[in-house]
């Protein structure tokens, strides 16, 4: 039996809350009161049946089932907005669609997109983020940056940049008593995990040092994405497994710290993946080259 479809209301004010993860912000975004986003989630939680936040003093978090619904939320705003672009589209010749994940977008191609920009003012680039493979005969999407070995069928894939793995904090964590300073010294400090894909980090970065990997089994956090883990241990909150792409502009500003100088490659890489049969339009040509461009100039994490 299918279920009635929520109000549409409701799904906008909790897809933005629980982006925010603050029903204020979530309010300002959507330009009504924080009442109203109160009323439509408690509305949008009755009509499921289920609580979808752990409501605590002055802060919001996800019940394991909001987190999972997230998901679909998302990917089904992402197809409105796609839907919506076509169908208000006069010149799709100058708009460039690019896939990617979202901890990339935010902690690695966002920051240096304006440069693309200054460069070419005639291109009008749209991100959209997703964790699944895109279907270019279905999605409307140019190109995906994706990681991986590069061996999709039916698709070019050009070579971008490689990840190294190695812990990263706060520089406040490398001062005072309880300082970093030889990773042995992890044991004594919480350690910040990504869940999914990213799982196996710490292990595989804790035997590359030759270090116990009973340590990654100490109690700590775990994230569901890299960007969140990252801003956590720019808070303070403890030691993340870095990875280069996700942590060099922090490291670049002072955000983040180095500890040590053990790094571990990973065996794998992001590669720009683009349809064999429309891969050379002069938009997805000119990003191509830049992009690569600005891969290869990455600084190193200890640079």
């Amino acid at each position: 039996m299918q279920h009635p479809l929520p109000s549409l209301n409701g799904l906008r004010a909790f897809e933005a809350a629980a982006r925010h993860l603050s029903f204020t912000a979530a309010a300002a975004e959507l330009n009504v009161t924080q009442t109203a986003i109160s009323h439509q989630i408690r509305r949008l939680e009755q009509e499921l049946g289920l609580p979808l936040f752990v409501r605590k003093n002055r802060a919001l978090a996800l019940t394991p089932q909001a987190r999972d619904y997230l998901q679909g939320i998302r990917a089904a705003f992402n197809e409105l907005r796609l839907a919506t672009d076509r169908l208000l589209r006069k010149d799709s010749g100058h708009v460039l669609t690019i896939s990617t994940l979202a901890s990339l977008a935010a902690k690695w191609l966002l920051p240096r997109l304006p440069a693309f920009q200054e460069a070419h003012p005639e291109i009008d680039v749209r991100i959209t983020t997703s964790t699944t493979l895109v279907d270019f005969a279905r999605d409307d999407v140019d190109a995906a940056i994706r990681f991986g070995r590069g061996q999709w069928p039916g698709v070019r894939a050009d070579w971008l940049m490689a990840d190294e793995l190695f812990p990263v904090c706060s520089p406040a964590l490398i001062k005072g008593p309880k300082a970093l300073r030889k990773p042995e010294h992890l044991a004594y400090h919480s350690l910040l995990h990504t869940s999914g894909f990213y799982g196996d980090d710490w292990r595989l970065w804790l035997t590359a040092a030759g270090l116990s990997v009973d340590i990654s089994r100490q109690p700590g956090m775990t994230f569901d994405l890299i960007l969140m883990t990252v801003q956590a241990a720019i808070d303070g909150a403890g030691v993340a497994m870095g990875r280069t792409s996700y942590v060099q502009t922090d490291i670049a500003k002072g955000r983040l710290v180095v500890p040590f100088k053990i790094v571990r490659p990973t065996d794998a890489g992001f590669y720009l993946v683009s349809p064999l049969a429309r891969s050379d339009p002069p938009k997805l040509v000119a990003f191509r080259k830049w992009l690569a461009t600005t891969a290869k100039n990455m600084d190193t994490p200890n640079s």
